[in-house]
């Protein structure tokens, strides 16, 4: 599970999330809420990507404040608009979360079977479309033995056919928690929500 103690971020004056405290039991929850509303900033502060007051704890014990290393090696995440440097091939990429989060080629060729990627790995990221950058992060996303995956709006600029299997990979991952950003509507059939809440008056709030 995640725990979610006080949680605070601000861009300088300007108060964007205050969560007093939240929990997320292992499952699928989808996040709601128009751009600009704090959902990838949420995200990216439970990731241990930013700054932020307060805390949060995986599975009661691995702090993000005390014990980083630990915590991140538990948790993935995939950006709204992934970018990486343009002289990395995306095969370089994997290697390096290869080391740094575990998994092996197995794994990382299931996926990309899943998720329809092909050979553009072996070329430099700069040239590649947004949507062959959305399927590399998704695929990075996957890789490793992490506990919680969080993805920010993982089905923007992927074709009808990828949505769909990349729902059924969610689904299908029963070993993990997903918390999913989206303001396109996730069909209900596709994806089983264990909570549905969107970010108001800068906390979380069930819609």
């Amino acid at each position: 599970m995640l725990l979610i103690h006080s949680l605070h971020k601000s861009y300088g004056n300007y108060e964007v999330l205050n969560i007093g405290s939240f929990r997320f039991d292992k499952a699928i929850y989808w996040i709601k809420g128009a751009n600009g509303s704090g959902k990838s900033t949420f995200l990216k502060a439970i990731a241990g990507l930013i700054p932020f007051k307060g805390d949060v704890l995986l599975n009661q014990k691995i702090s993000l404040k005390k014990n980083p290393a630990a915590y991140r090696a538990a948790v993935n995440h995939a950006p709204a608009e992934p970018a990486y440097p343009s002289f990395l091939k995306g095969e370089e990429l994997v290697r390096y979360y290869m080391q740094t989060k575990g998994g092996n080629r197995e794994q990382v060729d299931a996926i990309k079977s899943v998720l329809g990627i092909d050979h553009y790995l072996d070329n430099p990221c700069g040239s590649y479309s947004s949507g062959m950058l959305k399927k590399l992060s998704l695929l990075l996303a996957f890789m490793g033995n992490s506990k919680w995956i969080f993805l920010d709006e993982p089905f923007t600029t992927l074709d009808i056919a990828t949505q769909q299997a990349l729902q059924a990979l969610i689904q299908n991952s029963t070993d993990k928690g997903f918390i999913i950003t989206s303001h396109h509507n996730i069909p209900g059939e596709a994806i089983t929500f264990k909570g549905i809440y969107g970010i108001q008056n800068k906390t979380l709030e069930i819609e």
